[in-house]
């Protein structure tokens, strides 16, 4: 039975609800609000690091349901933006976990970029990742390395 009468939502909320388990089993956690909001962060700091071109062609891999807020306040103009350090990177999630003293930005990114590694095909995430500054890129590399001996 369809839960929402549409197989293509029904198959993007079953997708999405695979991506926050994922994420969820990562961080060790048990709130799938947590695990949204690491996700879209982190997809929302990714996507204004990337070319509009980089970006659309990222979001196109993503299940419909996160690429919808994947996109979401979008402002494409001056994109990327200049401020791309690792550093730069990680406090943005660190905002969005203000009030949540036991986040840890580096491992909430770790965790969504194995993530993404997991998801999203080999050859796109080899785009994404060399249009990255060479510290991000390099912490992605290894993050994703770990998800591959782990």
């Amino acid at each position: 039975m369809s839960a929402t009468g549409l197989k293509v939502f029904d198959t993007t909320i079953q997708s999405t609800n695979v991506w926050l388990d994922d994420i969820m089993r990562e961080l060790g956690w048990d709130d799938r609000h947590r695990a949204y909001t690491a996700l879209r962060v982190v997809l929302h700091t990714l996507r204004d690091r990337l070319t509009v071109d980089g970006a659309a062609h990222f979001g196109a891999q993503l299940p419909m349901l996160i690429r919808g807020f994947y996109y979401e306040g979008w402002h494409p103009a001056h994109k990327p933006v200049k401020a791309r350090a690792l550093d730069l990177f990680l406090m943005h999630i660190t905002d969005a976990f203000l009030h949540d003293i036991e986040a840890d930005s580096r491992q909430i990114a770790g965790a969504v970029f194995r993530t993404l590694s997991k998801h999203v095909t080999e050859g796109e995430i080899t785009k994404v990742q060399q249009a990255l500054p060479a510290e991000l890129r390099a912490f992605w590399v290894a993050e994703t390395k770990a998800l591959a001996t782990g």
